[in-house]
């Protein structure tokens, strides 16, 4: 079916994915913006080793992965529960929640942006930043 006239066709990319638009969540913040506060919020829960990457151009799940440890299982919670609730105050809600602090590992979905919260073993066995080793490091807070 051909696009209408109030609907854009859009070229796939290179590697034959379609293309992803970046979606601001409903608050109307760009995704940047909103990760930057993600990292800020999981600053302000003494987060470790913080890295914010632009996934742009090399996925289409989403625009920017945020990604900080937390030294045990209460602090993974505090990680967590501190963004969404903090979040939830400025009108943006997650898409999802994976994992449990008891897991080692939780995934909060925004989106544009998803936020991975490990303890230090995890963290080493997934390596995310090297798996996505392409992706453009835009903050690193030790």
């Amino acid at each position: 079916m051909p696009p209408t006239p109030t609907e854009p066709a859009t070229a796939p990319r290179a590697d034959g994915l379609p293309q992803r638009a970046s979606v601001a969540p409903a608050d109307g913040r760009p995704p940047l913006d909103l990760a930057r506060r993600i990292v800020e919020l999981a600053e302000d829960k003494k987060a470790a080793d913080i890295v914010l990457l632009d996934l742009a151009g090399l996925t289409t799940i989403a625009d920017y992965f945020v990604i900080c440890s937390g030294g045990s299982e209460r602090q993974l919670s505090a990680i967590a529960d501190g963004i969404i609730g903090s979040l939830r105050d400025e009108k943006t809600r997650p898409i999802g929640r994976e994992g449990t602090a008891a897991s080692h590992w939780v995934l909060v979905d925004f989106g544009s942006v998803i936020v991975h919260i490990f303890t230090p073993p995890e963290r080493d066995y997934y390596a995310l930043e090297k798996h996505w080793s392409e992706a453009r490091t835009i903050l690193s807070v030790q």
